[in-house]
């Protein structure tokens, strides 16, 4: 695993912390980071809400990273509360690929000691199929 990786593995896992809201919602069970082709690393905390209106951890570091004007990702991990890591979810996966068409190349961290482009992870998408 490279030390870039490690680093943004830690900085996942370093906020994802589950906290209690209130009685319908929760944030922090997953962590999201992501670094950009600027070189800059934006994180987020999913929010679980009861009425469905929650996000990834992933959505939260991609509205930071938006807010801040850039939108071609270089590579993304998502940790759990409990620290493992995850592949990004079909939706994240569709998002990554609609904000920029450049983040089919974004290098998606799904463990320790394996990466996938995201290419490999969104085969067939839904839209290119009716074209």
């Amino acid at each position: 695993m490279t030390i870039l990786n490690k680093k943004l593995i830690k900085k996942a896992q370093v906020i994802a912390k589950k906290k209690k809201l209130s009685n319908e919602a929760v944030s922090g069970e997953v962590g999201s980071a992501l670094l950009t082709d600027m070189g800059n690393i934006y994180v987020g905390v999913s929010i679980d809400a009861s009425c469905g209106i929650g996000y990834c951890g992933e959505h939260n570091a991609i509205g930071s990273m938006l807010t801040m004007g850039e939108s071609h990702i270089k590579k993304i991990v998502a940790v759990s509360s409990d620290g493992k890591i995850m592949p990004s979810c079909g939706r994240c996966r569709e998002l990554l690929f609609e904000i920029n068409k450049k983040n089919l190349d974004t290098e998606v961290i799904i463990s320790e000691k394996n990466s996938i482009k995201l290419r490999k992870l969104l085969p067939n998408r839904w839209q290119d199929l009716w074209n």
